[in-house]
């Protein structure tokens, strides 16, 4: 072989390999069936909301759980690269390939962004963490500071458990999913946020009525209260796949919205208004009072004045 096809061959084998690395994730960048997490609304801007989030997250994941220890896994060195080039692409190909297999585990970081499958939606896939339990950690803590912590995320919902999103599927999934908080000896009151996305085979009223009437067998002591529950069953279906998990507090946190719960509760600031209008009233009264009764020290005062002269002046006629 001469030297020009070895160097072009060389240059084919490098285009190809890059090739391969640009795609070797491409499988695994989307929300599938299986995988736990947690589901972030924004507005317009996923790419800031991606970053407030790795923020947002990797702050009180680091309060619960410690910080994270990543495995130094570098790719190969200098020198390994310059014997790849000598090598066949077939080799090459499979060495990346075994490579990849090992290190597989590796590559599983705290969270990992992924596509959602719908606009304005991203999904933070979690690994050995319930995103439950840090999301009510999260709202917690935002509720009680009231100290605003990002600026484009609306929503964090935990996905604790996905399934295929039809019917079937769902029903079948949530009867073992439901057990440990509504099946007997267990039960609460409850109210049921759907939410549908991309997805045109799932009626709201159908899904709701359906699981209403699983969690009634699994328990009848089970009842709704739209008003304030003490869980709240989340279902998000985007595209084929559905996202469950059971939320506590979710009318408290204001929907789990970061951007409302830390607003003063409007209940809390009316009251506030009303008694400080009470307060108002009653030092205005009070000084009112105070006026009269001055008002009246004086006009006994000047009375008695009065009358004093008039004696006095009784007494100089008399002489």
């Amino acid at each position: 072989m001469s030297a020009a096809q070895n160097e072009s061959r060389k240059r084919s084998k490098k285009r190809y390999v890059s090739g391969q690395q640009g795609k070797r994730w491409k499988g695994s960048r989307e929300l599938e069936v299986g995988m736990q997490g947690i589901l972030i609304t924004c507005n317009m801007n996923e790419r800031k909301c991606t970053a407030e989030a790795f923020n947002l997250l990797n702050e009180y994941a680091d309060k619960l759980y410690g910080p994270e220890k990543l495995q130094n896994n570098k790719g190969s060195s200098s020198s390994e690269e310059e014997e790849a080039e000598e090598e066949d692409v077939d080799v090459a190909l499979k060495k990346e390939v075994a490579q990849l297999q090992s290190s597989a585990g590796k590559r599983e970081r705290r969270f990992q962004a992924l596509e959602s499958g719908a606009n304005n939606v991203i999904f933070i896939r979690t690994h050995s963490l319930e995103p439950d339990k840090l999301v009510h950690h999260i709202l917690s803590d935002l509720h009680s500071t009231k100290k605003k912590k990002s600026r484009v995320i609306l929503r964090m919902l935990p996905v604790t458990g996905t399934c295929k999103a039809f019917q079937e599927d769902m029903l079948k999934y949530l009867t073992v999913f439901l057990e440990p908080w509504f099946k007997t000896p267990h039960s609460a009151t409850y109210q049921i946020a759907f939410k549908a996305r991309n997805s045109s085979h799932n009626k709201r009223e159908e899904i709701i009525k359906s699981i209403a009437g699983l969690v009634g067998k699994l328990n009848p002591k089970n009842k709704v209260d739209l008003t304030n529950p003490e869980l709240t069953i989340i279902v998000e279906v985007i595209k084929a796949v559905c996202c469950v998990s059971v939320a506590r507090d979710y009318t408290l946190y204001r929907k789990y919205n970061v951007q409302e719960v830390v607003k003063e509760d409007a209940a809390k600031t009316k009251t506030d208004a009303n008694a400080a209008e009470q307060r108002d009233e009653h030092n205005g009264g009070e000084a009112e009072k105070d006026k009269e009764e001055e008002a009246a020290e004086d006009e006994e005062k000047t009375g008695a004045q009065n009358e004093e002269q008039e004696v006095h002046k009784d007494e100089g006629g008399g002489e």
